[in-house]
């Protein structure tokens, strides 16, 4: 980084079960029909007709309707997932949430007053999944930024407390403090109740996939990052690499354990950069052509990016920055995108994107927190009028220049959903 198809499965399980019982109770009669015959007379199966002909099929059960969170659902079963780019705090984010604390007569640091504008958004999505950028320190420090980062731990808690489930941690930050800060971090995000992935304790460990349930679907979690800054991991399982064919292995595994929707990670591309570069489009496109993943999307480049629809398939190839310190170089790095995608389970069983829908913010200062420049303006003016409108159309055409909108992605106006 830088400076600065299971509720149908159930049916079809339910169907085999009604014929397996079907044949079991012909069986069963044929049995009965063997015995009755030898007492006809005429040796005929006169009992054996009747009893067969009383059986009625049973009806297999359709899907629970369950239409999730966020826009209307098109099919009956539907569920919204909403992902943010790079947690990265800086110093001047610790001092501002130790400054939070004092004003509200809380002891250490809290990340909350921050976040709190993504609340809103959050709470429209059945899940949340945040990035957690760099390693943690213990709560009273000591902390660093950039280049080697130990920030305070009250990120996690506070990424809890707004509604995220869970965060990635491959980064090229992961190990800036060695393998100690890797577990510490996880020990943090444990502590806060948040699920994660991209980074493990133990071998074992790094062989699980991250499942995580909402009302109508499992989604499974793959990571991984294009490098550790010249860095080179205690172990080489430490930490998911951005491989292409690993990220398909595990993906590949995760539907044989009765994945829904596969999520695709990538940490990767060119700082400060408006396009996708190489490496993050051949992963990409290697991950969709696999047939294996329900959506791509990426962070690291502290840059909002484009988003393409490859052969049907959604790739968000940059969200940006969460949050992070004021840049007075790169106004880009201040700028980052939140993402929500609903799912939908078609009549086939098979789950696919049926929206996706985009809120470009920007961090402001003077207190430091992060504000939406939607259209709507969910929390009024963020920066000043113009600039907002600047960030806005800044954002808007980095994100549609790969064909976005004509594939039917939209800004994500908030205040307009009940």
């Amino acid at each position: 980084m830088g400076k600065f198809t299971k509720s149908w499965a159930y049916a079809t399980r339910a169907s085999g079960l009604k014929l397996a019982v079907v044949a079991a109770l012909a069986l069963s009669l044929g049995a009965c029909g063997v015995i009755a015959e030898n007492n006809q007379p005429d040796g005929s199966n006169a009992a054996t007709a009747p009893a067969t002909k009383s059986l009625s099929p049973t009806p297999t059960p359709a899907p629970n309707p369950t239409p999730g969170k966020g826009p209307a659902c098109p099919e009956l079963r539907c569920t919204s997932i909403t992902v943010t780019g790079d947690m990265l705090v800086h110093t001047q984010l610790w001092q501002q949430a130790k400054a939070d604390a004092v004003a509200a007569g809380l002891p250490g640091y809290t990340f909350v007053p921050l976040l709190e504008g993504q609340r809103r958004y959050i709470s429209k999505s059945d899940l949340a999944i945040c990035h957690q950028e760099t390693p943690v320190g213990t709560p009273d420090g000591p902390f660093s930024a950039y280049p080697s980062f130990n920030v305070p731990p009250q990120i996690t808690t506070a990424s809890k407390d707004v509604g995220y489930q869970a965060c990635t941690t491959a980064s090229n930050h992961t190990i800036d403090r060695g393998t100690e800060g890797l577990l510490r971090t996880l020990d943090a995000l444990d502590a806060a109740g948040l699920k994660h992935t991209g980074s493990y304790r133990t071998e074992a460990a790094s062989k699980e996939i991250l499942m995580l349930q909402t009302d109508a679907a499992k989604v499974a979690v793959i990571a991984g990052t294009y490098g550790h800054n010249g860095q080179i991991p205690e172990y080489p399982w430490l930490v998911d690499e951005l491989d292409p064919a690993a990220m398909i292995a595990k993906a590949t595994r995760a539907r044989a354990l009765g994945a829904d929707i596969v999520l695709g990670v990538m940490h990767a591309g060119d700082e400060y950069a408006s396009e996708a570069n190489v490496q993050q489009q051949e992963v990409a496109h290697a991950l969709v052509d696999s047939g294996q993943f329900t959506m791509i999307y990426g962070h690291h480049t502290h840059s909002v990016l484009p988003i393409e629809n490859y052969k049907g398939t959604w790739i968000v190839y940059g969200l940006g920055n969460g949050i992070t310190e004021l840049s007075p170089w790169y106004v880009v790095n201040n700028e980052g995108l939140l993402v929500r995608a609903q799912f939908s389970q078609n009549a086939a069983g098979t789950w696919t994107a049926s929206d996706l829908a985009w809120a470009p913010s920007v961090i402001v200062r003077d207190p430091y927190r992060w504000c939406s420049v939607a259209s709507d303006a969910p929390q009024g003016v963020c920066a000043s009028p113009a600039a907002d409108a600047e960030t806005h159309q800044r954002t808007k055409t980095v994100v549609e220049s790969m064909g976005a909108a004509s594939a039917g992605a939209h800004e994500l106006l908030i205040t307009k959903e009940k």
